[in-house]
């Protein structure tokens, strides 16, 4: 193909006048896509930015938390301290006028009955060995994003508890299960059925127990009161009452063991299946929120299954369940503790239920679904879904290594490529035309093999 040039001399004044539009035109078009990509860089840099401190401030409250509970060990070693030299045991504790002041100060504690576990569960102090757990295969992994525990009890038809672990694991990735931890808590009494059932579990899953990314543990039979003993409530038989109260003191005990390991707290059941992506899913979920007020994000809305807190907020719902352990049913006392929190008694039950929805907050689809039939109560059958499981999303987040993104094709709303590069939401255009892009410059450079 040849090109003719013409003189500017025999282009009329229309043409040149076209010629002119078309080259402001073009000046236009160039800057507005330098512009496009220095705002789409600025965005991804900000999305960066916020996701880094919402994780630096989770990590400093972790962090916090952490410290606070070792305050509370040297104020209990403080107060033992102090009851062993008042009967005797230690000797010459004020030697000087300083050592004598600090005496004074424990004293001074030492007087000062705290808040503590016996106050709820009052047999413990008859109790020597203490509350470790009876049994424990643990590698002593602690800093993990995330903690998973799996409280289970052996059932009389069918367990459902290797196949949920394996849906779990299944469900994460090799980078996830590295900053993850999963407690299975064997919830049993006897010692020999804790130790058989370990062992099958250690057959099934001994790479992860090795790798400290599983760790099984079950509570001494000393922790729980005589049941015989307690007061019946709610009209319930003996069986289911010694049922929901033995529940109660179950999860309080996982949820004081898992507090210290990991940022956040996720709880499940023994009988579920997770999502493909369920820890990147929550993840972002807990990037997406506006404000870090939230107390619980739910994953599930049946039972006690997909619940997350933060983990320096499970010694209140912990103690809180100690507190009523015998009164009702766990799920019930979830749902009290967020009332007695938030409700005011001058307000209506809307306001109660706006109030709770900004710090209970419910994430669709759900990322977990209930498939046992047999409850671990005896002769107890339940069918229950969750039918918000099978809804599928229409994005599905990925973990994207960092770029600029430029496109010259048209957004809707709020629907940007950097959203959905991000795993935030899905990209939406309008009207594609040939010749229209979508750019990615990978900072740093990347290889990319398919």
């Amino acid at each position: 193909m040849r090109i003719k040039f013409v003189p500017c001399s025999r282009l009329g004044n229309s043409s040149l006048l076209l010629l002119a539009l078309s080259g402001f035109l073009v000046f236009i078009t160039f800057c507005w896509l330098l512009s496009s990509s220095f705002i789409s860089n600025d965005y991804s840099r900000k999305v960066e930015l916020e996701h880094n401190v919402v994780q630096l401030r989770e990590k400093l409250q972790y962090a916090e938390t952490l410290q606070r509970q070792r305050q509370k060990e040297v104020l209990r070693l403080q107060q033992q301290i102090v009851k062993a030299s008042r009967n005797g045991s230690v000797e010459h504790a004020a030697a000087d006028n300083s050592s004598s002041g600090a005496a004074a100060d424990m004293n001074a504690i030492g007087n000062l009955m705290l808040p503590n576990i016996y106050n709820h569960l009052p047999h413990l102090l008859q109790i020597e060995e203490g509350i470790n757990p009876a049994y424990s295969v643990s590698k002593g992994r602690t800093g993990v994003s995330l903690v998973i525990g799996i409280p289970t009890i052996p059932r009389q038809v069918k367990s459902y508890l290797v196949e949920t672990t394996k849906s779990v694991l299944n469900g994460m990735s090799d980078a996830e299960k590295k900053t993850t931890l999963i407690i299975i808590f064997i919830a049993e009494l006897n010692l020999e059925v804790v130790q058989k059932q370990a062992v099958e579990l250690e057959i099934q899953f001994q790479f992860e127990i090795v790798s400290g990314l599983i760790e099984i543990v079950a509570p001494p039979a000393s922790f729980y009161p005589d049941f015989s003993t307690l007061k019946e409530t709610l009209g319930d038989p003996s069986d289911r009452f010694r049922w929901r109260t033995k529940q109660n003191l179950d999860f309080s005990y996982l949820m004081m063991y898992a507090q210290s390991r990991g940022t956040y707290y996720l709880q499940i059941e023994d009988d579920i299946v997770a999502k493909a992506g369920f820890v990147n899913t929550i993840s972002n979920f807990i990037l997406s929120q506006a404000s870090s007020d939230w107390f619980m994000l739910e994953f599930c809305q049946l039972g006690f299954i997909g619940k997350l807190f933060k983990s320096r907020d499970l010694a209140l719902v912990s103690e809180f369940f100690l507190m009523f352990h015998m009164d009702k049913p766990v799920d019930w006392l979830l749902d009290h503790l967020f009332y007695v929190r938030l409700c005011l008694p001058d307000k209506d039950m809307t306001h109660c239920a706006r109030m709770k929805a900004k710090q209970r907050i419910r994430y669709k689809p759900s990322l977990f679904q209930h498939v046992g039939v047999h409850s671990s109560l005896k002769g107890k059958v339940q069918r229950l879904k969750d039918k918000d499981f099978g809804k599928m999303k229409l994005h599905k987040g990925h973990s994207n290594p960092p770029a600029t993104i430029t496109t010259s094709l048209k957004i809707y709303k709020q629907y940007t490529i950097e959203k959905a590069y991000a795993g935030i939401s899905l990209f939406w255009a309008l009207l594609p035309q040939a010749g229209d892009y979508v750019r990615f410059d990978f900072v740093p450079p990347i290889g990319v093999e398919k």
